[in-house]
């Protein structure tokens, strides 16, 4: 009885294990068959997918070459019509040729019917001229030769009398006009003297090591070079000057910034245009901190202390400017310390003097451009930012603008000018071609989406750079237009001022 149990315990347990057995493989083969069909429908989608992807790229590429197609035979049509139109414009040249050529031949026929029948006359006039003269001989009693000795000693005497009235005319008239003439004589030579002064301030040299490096700089079809000039607003002159390149503009901090991005850029060896504007944003941030730097340096050397930063900052701007030629923080440290011992020898502070004769000219450097004088407005910053009221006095009446209240105003006004009397401290025409070319560019920034303006080729070219989404190309024009005549109105200037605006569309994006 327990054998049957047992048996029929194992045979339920078998049955159990075969109808599980049975079930997982019915599964098994179901998720097998699941996942072969998904795998052959992810295939055929894959397969489609590609398909597409496949026949959009051969569109592609189809647009592709038919375009350039298209642009080939354009150029190919365009050279015929070029061909054409010289082979008709040496036919027509030919032709006007023997055209003259005939005309020259019947011209020569002409001249010579013409010459032989001079001839024939001229003989004539020769056989009564002798007649003639035999007759007036007969008749007047003296020879040809002898007549012609009384009418030569008569001319001379007629001659002498005329030449010594003439020669005392053009004395007297030399006698009134010597001054004047000796004054424009003065003048010119000062303007050449002055000229030549005027572009050693505004130009500067680059040397590179070889004349390959150039190619480089200024990139396929001029990219790389109008990139930057576009973001130094530099004019860069590359010419046949053998390992040099020249950079031209009126203003020293531009030129600066120009010249460190090439020596960075050359050094580097990648030149294009993202580049470039990379490097010029970098250059620009280390002349700030030099600047910053600067300041800082001159004012410990001169012994000056408790000065507020953007004060500081603008004493370092004063190494990049100039007034009328002269380099203003040399000026102004030199004004400085004239105030400081003329304050000792005379009594007064010389730490306050010194310090009065280093801020006289702060109103040259502003931050922003001002119509007010460079006196009144370095008073008004040195009031801003905390200074003693007779340095603000001092500064502001260093040109007798307001009225002075302290002896230190007319000590700074004395040694103001001493510095720029030295002889061959300045230069007026540098100071005010720097103006003009600051006007030229204000004038271009007060019109709406102007971004940029440079004065370029010594103020002979103004170069605006506009925002693509506010100035349209129609608007372009009317702005260029607008702009040349506001320049023609208000401004004065030798020669003619080229407007060149510039319009560029940037599309830019991140992939990440």
């Amino acid at each position: 009885m327990e054998l049957m149990t047992i048996i029929v315990g194992i045979a339920g347990l078998v049955l159990g294990v075969g109808i599980g057995y049975f079930v997982l493989n019915s599964l098994l083969t179901k998720k097998k068959n699941d996942l072969i069909k998904d795998a052959e429908e992810k295939a055929e989608t894959l397969k489609q997918k590609k398909i597409l992807q496949a026949k959009e790229k051969f569109l592609e590429m189809k647009e592709q070459h038919e375009a350039k197609t298209k642009e080939r035979n354009q150029k190919i049509g365009q050279q015929e019509n070029k061909l054409n139109q010289m082979q008709s414009t040496l036919s027509k040249k030919v032709e006007q040729a023997n055209r003259k050529d005939k005309e020259l031949e019947n011209m020569r026929k002409n001249l010579e019917k013409q010459t032989e029948v001079l001839e024939k006359k001229q003989s004539a006039l020769d056989k009564n001229h002798h007649k003639a003269v035999a007759l007036l001989e007969e008749i007047s009693g003296i020879s040809a030769e002898e007549a012609k000795k009384q009418l030569t000693e008569q001319l001379k005497e007629a001659t002498r009398a005329s030449s010594a009235h003439e020669l005392q005319a053009i004395v007297d008239e030399a006698r009134l006009k010597a001054n004047q003439e000796a004054k424009k004589i003065v003048i010119q030579s000062i303007q050449r003297i002055a000229t030549e002064e005027a572009i050693e301030n505004s130009v500067s040299v680059f040397n590179i090591e070889n004349d390959d490096i150039k190619g480089r700089i200024i990139g396929r079809e001029g990219r790389n070079i109008r990139a930057l000039e576009a973001a130094t607003g530099v004019e860069i002159v590359v010419d046949d000057t053998p390992e040099a390149i020249i950079l031209s503009c009126f203003d020293p901090v531009r030129r600066e910034i120009a010249r460190l991005a090439l020596h960075q850029l050359v050094t580097d060896g990648r030149i294009h245009p993202a580049r470039i504007e990379e490097i010029v944003a970098k250059v620009t941030k280390s002349i700030e901190e030099e600047i910053q730097e600067v300041g800082k340096r001159t004012c410990i050397d001169l012994g000056i202390h408790g000065l507020n930063s953007a004060l500081v900052r603008m004493v370092g701007r004063m190494k990049y400017r100039s007034s009328y030629g002269q380099n203003l923080l040399q000026h102004s440290r030199e004004v400085a310390n004239l105030c400081s011992t003329m304050a000792a020898e005379l009594g007064l502070d010389p730490k306050l003097a010194k310090r009065a004769g280093l801020l006289h000219d702060i109103g040259k450097v502003p931050e922003d451009e001002n119509e007010l004088p460079h006196a009144i407005l370095g008073m008004k910053l040195c009031e801003k930012y905390g200074e003693n009221a007779d340095i603000c006095n001092a500064v502001g009446a260093h040109h007798d603008e307001i009225e002075m209240t302290t002896l230190i105003s007319p000590l700074v006004q004395v040694c103001d000018a001493i510095s720029g009397a030295r002889p061959g401290a300045r230069r007026e025409v540098v100071e005010s071609y720097i103006k003009r070319l600051q006007d030229l560019e204000n004038i271009a920034l007060e019109y709406p989406g102007v971004t940029k303006s440079f004065a370029i080729q010594a103020g002979r070219e103004l170069r605006v750079l506009v925002e693509a989404e506010k100035v349209s190309d129609e608007k372009a024009d009317q702005l260029s237009l607008e702009i040349s005549q506001r320049i023609q109105n208000e401004m004065t200037y030798p020669g003619q001022v080229k407007i060149t605006l510039i319009r560029e569309k940037r599309a830019v994006n991140y992939a990440r």
